[in-house]
Protein backbone atom coordinates (compact mmCIF):
# COMPACT_ATOMS: atom_id res chain seq x y z
CA UNK A 1 0.00 0.00 0.00
CA UNK A 2 1.48 3.48 -0.59
CA UNK A 3 2.46 5.38 2.16
CA UNK A 4 0.02 8.64 1.17
CA UNK A 5 -2.86 6.57 -0.15
CA UNK A 6 -6.04 7.58 0.59
CA UNK A 7 -7.22 10.25 2.59
CA UNK A 8 -8.45 13.46 -0.14
CA UNK A 9 -8.28 11.92 -3.25
CA UNK A 10 -10.11 14.37 -5.81
CA UNK A 11 -11.31 16.20 -2.53
CA UNK A 12 -11.64 19.73 -2.61
CA UNK A 13 -9.82 21.93 -0.09
CA UNK A 14 -11.34 25.04 -0.76
CA UNK A 15 -12.23 27.47 -3.89
CA UNK A 16 -10.73 26.85 -6.91
CA UNK A 17 -9.70 22.94 -8.61
CA UNK A 18 -9.86 19.73 -6.47
CA UNK A 19 -6.86 18.40 -5.25
CA UNK A 20 -4.98 16.13 -7.44
CA UNK A 21 -4.14 12.91 -5.97
CA UNK A 22 -0.88 12.37 -7.81
CA UNK A 23 0.49 16.05 -6.81
CA UNK A 24 -0.61 15.56 -3.31
CA UNK A 25 1.35 12.62 -2.63
CA UNK A 26 4.15 13.85 -4.47
CA UNK A 27 3.71 17.08 -2.13
CA UNK A 28 3.95 14.86 0.94
CA UNK A 29 6.96 12.54 -0.60
CA UNK A 30 8.91 15.86 -1.13
CA UNK A 31 8.19 17.18 1.93
CA UNK A 32 9.67 14.08 3.80
CA UNK A 33 12.75 13.81 1.67
CA UNK A 34 13.32 17.40 2.15
CA UNK A 35 12.99 17.68 5.86
CA UNK A 36 15.80 14.72 5.77
CA UNK A 37 17.93 16.28 3.09
CA UNK A 38 18.08 19.87 4.25
CA UNK A 39 16.02 20.34 7.45
CA UNK A 40 13.25 21.90 8.08
CA UNK A 41 14.78 25.85 8.10
CA UNK A 42 16.00 25.48 4.60
CA UNK A 43 12.88 23.98 3.13
CA UNK A 44 11.06 26.42 1.70
CA UNK A 45 7.26 25.91 -0.90
CA UNK A 46 9.51 26.84 -3.94
CA UNK A 47 11.61 23.68 -3.15
CA UNK A 48 8.82 21.46 -2.43
CA UNK A 49 6.92 22.71 -5.16
CA UNK A 50 10.22 21.81 -7.28
CA UNK A 51 11.00 18.20 -6.38
CA UNK A 52 6.81 17.33 -6.38
CA UNK A 53 6.91 18.69 -9.97
CA UNK A 54 4.18 21.16 -9.02
CA UNK A 55 3.53 24.50 -9.75
CA UNK A 56 4.12 26.22 -6.58
CA UNK A 57 0.38 28.26 -6.83
CA UNK A 58 -0.58 24.55 -6.25
CA UNK A 59 1.12 24.25 -2.90
CA UNK A 60 0.11 27.44 -1.87
CA UNK A 61 -3.66 26.67 -2.95
CA UNK A 62 -3.61 23.30 -0.86
CA UNK A 63 -1.80 24.26 2.50
CA UNK A 64 -0.70 28.11 3.30
CA UNK A 65 2.68 26.79 4.79
CA UNK A 66 4.97 23.93 5.21
CA UNK A 67 4.17 23.21 8.69
CA UNK A 68 0.72 22.39 7.12
CA UNK A 69 2.10 19.83 4.60
CA UNK A 70 4.39 18.69 7.29
CA UNK A 71 1.17 18.26 9.84
CA UNK A 72 -0.94 16.24 6.76
CA UNK A 73 2.38 13.80 5.98
CA UNK A 74 2.70 13.15 9.88
CA UNK A 75 -0.99 12.73 10.47
CA UNK A 76 -1.39 9.83 8.02
CA UNK A 77 1.76 8.07 8.73
CA UNK A 78 1.45 8.25 12.40
CA UNK A 79 -1.97 6.62 12.32
CA UNK A 80 -0.67 4.05 9.97
CA UNK A 81 2.56 3.13 11.99
CA UNK A 82 1.31 3.77 14.97
CA UNK A 83 -1.40 1.01 14.62
CA UNK A 84 -0.97 -2.60 17.14
CA UNK A 85 -3.10 -5.72 17.79
CA UNK A 86 -4.87 -5.47 21.06
CA UNK A 87 -3.54 -8.59 23.58
CA UNK A 88 -4.97 -10.16 26.12
CA UNK A 89 -1.90 -8.83 28.22
CA UNK A 90 -2.37 -5.16 28.39
CA UNK A 91 1.20 -4.70 29.25
CA UNK A 92 2.23 -6.16 25.89
CA UNK A 93 -0.22 -4.22 24.11
CA UNK A 94 1.18 -1.23 25.96
CA UNK A 95 4.90 -1.97 25.22
CA UNK A 96 4.05 -2.70 21.84
CA UNK A 97 2.85 0.82 21.30
CA UNK A 98 5.66 2.29 23.14
CA UNK A 99 8.13 0.58 21.08
CA UNK A 100 6.51 1.44 17.71
CA UNK A 101 6.45 5.17 18.99
CA UNK A 102 9.90 5.24 19.83
CA UNK A 103 10.83 3.61 16.18
CA UNK A 104 8.17 6.31 14.84
CA UNK A 105 10.07 8.93 16.49
CA UNK A 106 13.55 7.83 15.84
CA UNK A 107 13.57 6.23 12.46
CA UNK A 108 10.90 7.34 10.70
CA UNK A 109 10.34 10.26 8.05
CA UNK A 110 6.70 11.16 9.62
CA UNK A 111 8.86 11.05 13.53
CA UNK A 112 11.62 13.22 12.26
CA UNK A 113 9.22 15.95 10.67
CA UNK A 114 7.15 15.78 14.08
CA UNK A 115 10.66 16.52 15.94
CA UNK A 116 11.07 19.22 13.99
CA UNK A 117 7.33 20.72 13.90
CA UNK A 118 8.08 19.96 18.16
CA UNK A 119 10.94 22.24 17.67
CA UNK A 120 9.44 24.73 15.73
CA UNK A 121 6.88 24.98 18.03
CA UNK A 122 8.95 26.43 20.51
CA UNK A 123 9.61 29.54 18.45
CA UNK A 124 6.74 29.65 16.06
CA UNK A 125 3.12 30.77 17.63
CA UNK A 126 1.74 29.64 14.41
CA UNK A 127 3.64 26.26 14.33
CA UNK A 128 2.66 25.58 17.90
CA UNK A 129 -0.83 26.29 17.11
CA UNK A 130 -1.01 24.36 14.31
CA UNK A 131 0.93 21.57 16.14
CA UNK A 132 -1.47 21.74 19.21
CA UNK A 133 -4.84 21.74 17.02
CA UNK A 134 -3.47 18.03 15.20
CA UNK A 135 -1.99 16.29 18.44
CA UNK A 136 -0.24 14.03 15.97
CA UNK A 137 0.25 11.28 18.63
CA UNK A 138 -3.24 11.80 20.58
CA UNK A 139 -5.09 9.35 18.10
CA UNK A 140 -2.95 6.59 18.25
CA UNK A 141 -2.43 6.90 21.45
CA UNK A 142 -6.05 6.90 22.55
CA UNK A 143 -6.67 3.79 19.85
CA UNK A 144 -4.33 1.76 22.54
CA UNK A 145 -5.90 2.97 25.48
CA UNK A 146 -9.14 2.12 24.29
CA UNK A 147 -7.97 -1.33 24.15
CA UNK A 148 -6.66 -1.93 27.37
CA UNK A 149 -9.14 0.49 29.70
CA UNK A 150 -11.79 -2.32 29.59
CA UNK A 151 -9.11 -4.28 31.82
CA UNK A 152 -7.64 -1.20 33.87
CA UNK A 153 -10.08 0.83 36.09
CA UNK A 154 -8.22 4.07 36.49
CA UNK A 155 -6.77 5.13 33.05
CA UNK A 156 -7.07 8.86 33.25
CA UNK A 157 -8.81 10.66 30.90
CA UNK A 158 -7.71 10.85 27.17
CA UNK A 159 -5.67 14.17 27.46
CA UNK A 160 -3.62 13.15 30.63
CA UNK A 161 -3.19 9.60 29.71
CA UNK A 162 -1.93 10.17 26.50
CA UNK A 163 0.54 12.59 28.13
CA UNK A 164 2.14 9.75 30.45
CA UNK A 165 1.76 6.93 27.74
CA UNK A 166 3.87 9.27 25.41
CA UNK A 167 5.33 11.77 27.24
CA UNK A 168 8.08 10.02 28.59
CA UNK A 169 9.30 8.76 25.31
CA UNK A 170 8.71 12.01 23.60
CA UNK A 171 11.10 13.65 26.09
CA UNK A 172 13.80 11.28 26.00
CA UNK A 173 14.06 11.46 21.90
CA UNK A 174 13.50 15.24 21.75
CA UNK A 175 16.50 15.44 24.75
CA UNK A 176 19.09 13.37 22.71
CA UNK A 177 18.81 10.39 24.36
CA UNK A 178 19.41 6.87 23.06
CA UNK A 179 15.91 5.67 21.86
CA UNK A 180 14.68 3.32 25.15
CA UNK A 181 14.98 0.04 24.32
CA UNK A 182 12.57 -2.52 24.26
CA UNK A 183 13.14 -4.00 28.49
CA UNK A 184 12.96 -0.15 29.48
CA UNK A 185 9.91 0.45 27.80
CA UNK A 186 8.13 -3.32 28.96
CA UNK A 187 9.26 -1.61 32.36
CA UNK A 188 7.53 1.80 31.77
CA UNK A 189 4.50 -0.32 30.20
CA UNK A 190 4.18 -2.18 33.69
CA UNK A 191 4.23 0.65 35.99
CA UNK A 192 1.44 2.81 33.78
CA UNK A 193 -0.61 -0.96 33.86
CA UNK A 194 0.05 -1.22 37.83
CA UNK A 195 -0.95 2.50 38.16
CA UNK A 196 -4.24 2.48 36.21
CA UNK A 197 -4.84 -1.23 37.40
Amino acid sequence: MHRYAGGMTGSATGPGRPRSEAARVAVLHAVDDLLVEVGYAAMTMKNIAERAGVARMTVYRWWPTKAHILVEACDQDARRELTFAAHSDPVRTVTDFLVGLAKFLTVSPAGIAYRALLGEAQHDPEVGGLVAEADLLAAPAVAVLDQVRDRLENVPPDRFAVAELCGPVVLLVMSGAPAPTRPALRAHARRLVTAWS
